[in-house]
C-alpha cells in the first residue's frame, strides 16, 4: 500500500530542469510529477504554497549536534566584549543552576575586545561562586576554565597546552574538556542532540554531517546522535575522527574514518599549523602539526582496507602540506583513481595557496568549508588579520578560487563555533571580503545543498527533479530579500558584503523523503 500522496501547487520552484514548474506531486517519498499548476495531477493532499520559493534543501557538512544544542540552552557568550562582560555573564548563569552544576558556557573571543586578554581562572572562580566552570572560545579549540575544574583534574598541570591563567589549549583543553562533559548526563545529551537537529530543521536543514571522535565526543554521544537520525528530524552522516580508525567507525555507524581528525588546532586559539608565523602570539610561533604524512599515508590506507571514505581537519597551510604529503604517499600504494573515487574530505581547508589547490584538484578531495568564518573573522580588523597580517587574511577560506578550478566544496557551519545559518552561509560566499574569493550565489548555494550530499556519496540527491528523493524547504521571501537569492541568479552584482542587513528567506516548512520534519508554527 502506497503512503498518501500530496501535491504542492502555486509556488516558485527552483528546478533548472523545467524553469516554469510552479508544482510538484510527493508520493513515496519522491517527486513523481513536477509542472505548472494547469497541469497537475490529483493527489490526496494539496499544499497551496501562495508563491513561496521551493528549493532543495539545505545540508550543514560540518555539526557538534550535542554541543551545538548544549549552547542553544546554555551560556551563550558570543556578545560578550570585554573580561568583566564575561565574569558577569558566568556570575548571573551560574546564580541559577541548581546544586553543584558545571557552569558550561561558550563562544567568547577575545579578538574582537578592546584589551584582549580574558579573566584569569581565579576571577572565573569568583563569579562562578567556586562551581566548576568550562568556557569554550568560539573556535572551541581552547577553553578559559575556573580553579575549581583545575582542581577537579590534577593530572592537566602536565599536560601540553596547560596555562597557570585558566586558558587551556591543546592536550590540557581536552582534559578540561572531558572533565567538564562528564557533568552531562545522557538524558541532557539526548535532550541536547534533538534540540540541535529540530533548529537545524526549522532553518530548511534535512541533513547534516555530524563530526564526532574521541578528543571531542565519547561512542555512546555518538551512536545515541545516530539513533535519532530521521526520527522527525534531519538525517544524521557520521564521521568518526580516530587515527587509523576505520574498522571502529564502521562498527559505530559512521559513513566515514574522518572529520575531526586533528592535522592541527584552529586560529583563534593560534593552533593552526601555518608555515609562517602569528603576529600577535610568541615570536616564531606557527601552530602545531598533530600528525605526519606517515601517518595520514596510513589512515588512508586504512580507509581504504575497510571500504571507507577518510578525512583530516587540517587549517593551516604547514597543515594541509602534510596532509598532502600523506596523499602522495598513499598514491604510490592505492593509485590517483582509488583516492578520486573514495571522495576523501578535508575539514575547513583555510589558508590555501595555488600549490595546495592543485593537490586537491589531483586527489579529489572534497573541501568541506565554512563561509560565516570569513564573514566573521575575516577582512580588515578582524582576527585573522590580527593573527595572520591582512594580506594573508584575505587569501584565506578561498572558496571562490577552489570552486573556479573544480574542487568539490561541501559546506557547512561547524556549529557551535559558527551558528546554524544557511542562507547566511550562501551570503557568505558570495560576498567574501576578498572580491576574488567571492562565488556566484548558485554556486554556493549548490555547495550548501547537493554538494553536501556528494560529500557521502548521494549524487542523486540535492536537487528538483523526477524520481529524486523529495527532500525540499519551502521559503518565504520578504520584501527586500537579499536580492539574488530568492531567485537564485547567477549573479549579483547588488550585493553589498557579508554583512548586508537585508532580509534573508524564512523556512516555512522543510520536508526530509515526503515527511514534514518542520512547519511554520508548529510545535
Amino acid at each position: 500500500m502506497t503512503n498518501p500522496s500530496t501535491l504542492y501547487l502555486g509556488g516558485m520552484l527552483h528546478c533548472p530542469a523545467d524553469p516554469s514548474a510552479t508544482a510538484l506531486l510527493v508520493r513515496d517519498g519522491r517527486i513523481a510529477w513536477l509542472g505548472v499548476d494547469a497541469d497537475a495531477p490529483s493527489a490526496d493532499r494539496v499544499v497551496d504554497l501562495g508563491g513561496a520559493l521551493v528549493t532543495p534543501a539545505f545540508v550543514d557538512a560540518h555539526v557538534h549536534a550535542t554541543d551545538t544544542g548544549l549552547a542553544l540552552s546554555g551560556l551563550d557568550l558570543s556578545g560578550v566584549r570585554s573580561a568583566g562582560e564575561l565574569l558577569d555573564a558566568v556570575s548571573g548563569f551560574a546564580a541559577g543552576l541548581p546544586g553543584d552544576a558545571v557552569v558550561l558556557g561558550h563562544g567568547w573571543d577575545e579578538s574582537s575586545w578592546v584589551e584582549r586578554v580574558p579573566p584569569d581562572a581565579a576571577a572565573v572562580d569568583r563569579a562562578a561562586g567556586g562551581r566548576r566552570v568550562y568556557l569554550s572560545q568560539a573556535s572551541i579549540h581552547s577553553a578559559l576554565v575556573s580553579e575549581a575544574l583545575l582542581a577537579a583534574c590534577p593530572e592537566v598541570v602536565s599536560a601540553p597546552g596547560y596555562d597557570a591563567s585558566g586558558w587551556l589549549r591543546r592536550d590540557a583543553h581536552h582534559v578540561v574538556r572531558a572533565a567538564a562533559f562528564a557533568s552531562v548526563t545522557r538524558a541532557q545529551r539526548v535532550a541536547a542532540q534533538r534540540r540541535a537537529l529540530a533548529h537545524a530543521a526549522s532553518l530548511g536543514v534535512a541533513a547534516v554531517h555530524e563530526c564526532g571522535g574521541p578528543e571531542i565526543s565519547d561512542e555512546e554521544d555518538f551512536t545515541g546522535l545516530l539513533g535519532v537520525s530521521g526520527d522527525g528530524l534531519p538525517e544524521v552522516y557520521g564521521y568518526w575522527g580516530e587515527l587509523l580508525g576505520a574498522a571502529r567507525a564502521r562498527e559505530l555507524g559512521a559513513v566515514g574514518a574522518g572529520g575531526d581528525l586533528f592535522a592541527d588546532g584552529a586560529l583563534g586559539s593560534r593552533t593552526a599549523h601555518v608555515s609562517q608565523a602569528y603576529l600577535d602570539g610568541e615570536p616564531g610561533g606557527c601552530g602545531h602539526g598533530y600528525l605526519t604524512a606517515e601517518q595520514v599515508r596510513d589512515h588512508l590506507l586504512d580507509c581504504a582496507a575497510h571500504g571507507l571514505q577518510g578525512g583530516f581537519h587540517a587549517i593551516g597551510d604547514a597543515a594541509i602540506s602534510t596532509v598532502l604529503a600523506g596523499f602522495a604517499g598513499a598514491a604510490e600504494k592505492l593509485g590517483v583513481d582509488r583516492l578520486r573515487a573514495a571522495r576523501h574530505r578535508v575539514e575547513h581547508a583555510e589558508i590555501m595557496n595555488k600549490r595546495l589547490i592543485a593537490g586537491f584538484v589531483e586527489y579529489g578531495i572534497v573541501a568541506s568549508m565554512q563561509p560565516a568564518f570569513d564573514r566573521l573573522w575575516g577582512g580588515s580588523g578582524r582576527m585573522y588579520e590580527s593573527r595572520l597580517g591582512l594580506s594573508r587574511s584575505l587569501e584565506s577560506n578561498p572558496m571562490g578560487a577552489m570552486h573556479s578550478v573544480g574542487v568539490a566544496l561541501a559546506f557547512g557551519s561547524d556549529s557551535p563555533v559558527t551558528p546554524l545559518d544557511p542562507w547566511g552561509s550562501v551570503r557568505a560566499a558570495a560576498a567574501h571580503h576578498n572580491p576574488a574569493q567571492r562565488m556566484s550565489v548558485r554556486a554556493a548555494f549548490a555547495a550548501h545543498t547537493r554538494g553536501g550530499w556528494r560529500a557521502v556519496h548521494l549524487d542523486n540527491e540535492g536537487v528538483l527533479a523526477l524520481g529524486a528523493p523529495a527532500t525540499f524547504a519551502v521559503w518565504s521571501t520578504p520584501a527586500g530579500a537579499l536580492r539574488g537569492l530568492p531567485v537564485l541568479q547567477a549573479e549579483d552584482p547588488e550585493l553589498r558584503g557579508a554583512e548586508d542587513p537585508t532580509p534573508l528567506p524564512v523556512c516555512r516548512a522543510t520536508v526530509l523523503r515526503g515527511d514534514v520534519i518542520y512547519e511554520e508554527g508548529s510545535s
